[in-house]
């Protein structure tokens, strides 16, 4: 699981994702399953897309039973078809069962995310610029949902800190100057001021073509150059065009939806 914080960190989420699911038990399947009772099923795909969430699908089982084994056929990052087996699980059926729902819910949503953010990747294609996720992210999510866009492609997110001329100078004030500063920018007043204060990163929000073209010139590698707001699948590659070096959108956890994976028994 690189990039992610580490195992124990996952766990208790996932812990609290069964919680929030099951709360004292699943009446259900505890009433109609025997607890000697054995199952093997199948996580299939039935979508096309990038598969992401294999060893969070694993600990959900695995908490719920240790004695359960998942045999696993691909690693996240790799492209699935419909119909392709991505793991076979054995053991419990209580256990299988009572984790089917929570442990779709994460792998559906993130294989979702990082499907297109691998969309996203391929339509700057041949440019030299980087997807970016936000930090428009869901609460309690946030670290599989920026896995997910690494696993995709993307890269994590520059953290924003600092504006400019004195909010730059405070800033660097009370950081130093190990810390790197963005600022955002939406006109080239703002673009020049940023550079003439030596900032790392400047961002050019909600500019046209013609004006972020305009801007990455001006800069001229002085500054990285990060492109955001309002960026589509089909506006992606123009923004690309303008030689920016990180393309930032929202889209990729707000609009992903989920990549449908099921449970066959």
């Amino acid at each position: 699981m690189t990039y992610l914080p580490p195992k124990f960190i996952i766990k208790k989420l996932v812990e609290q994702a069964l919680q929030e699911d099951l709360g004292h038990g699943d009446i259900t399947v505890d009433s109609i399953v025997k607890p000697s009772q054995k199952l093997r099923a199948a996580v299939n795909s039935r979508s096309e897309g990038i598969v992401c969430g294999i060893d969070i699908l694993k600990m959900v089982f695995e908490l719920l039973d240790p004695e359960i084994r998942v045999e696993v056929f691909l690693n996240d990052g790799d492209k699935v078809i419909p119909g392709q087996n991505i793991a076979t699980i054995g053991g419990s059926a209580r256990a299988i069962l009572t984790g089917e729902r929570t442990a779709l819910n994460f792998i559906q949503r993130m294989s979702a995310i990082a499907t297109l953010t691998n969309k996203f990747q391929e339509g700057i294609l041949p440019y030299k610029a980087k997807i970016t996720d936000t930090r428009k992210t869901t609460p309690n999510f946030r670290i599989f949902e920026k896995y997910s866009v690494k696993v995709g492609g993307g890269s994590p997110h520059i953290e924003l800190a600092g504006s400019i001329t004195q909010a730059v100078k405070l800033t660097r004030e009370n950081i130093g100057h190990t810390t790197k500063i963005e600022v955002e920018t939406e006109n080239m007043v703002q673009v020049k001021e940023a550079i003439d204060n030596k900032v790392d990163i400047i961002m050019l929000d909600n500019m046209t073509i013609d004006q972020m073209t305009e801007a990455v010139n001006l800069i001229n590698g002085r500054a990285i150059t990060e492109a955001s707001g309002t960026i589509s699948l089909e506006t992606v590659n123009q923004v690309a065009s303008t030689g920016v070096n990180y393309i930032s959108t929202s889209a990729m956890t707000a609009r992903a939806g989920i990549l449908d994976i099921g449970l066959d028994i």
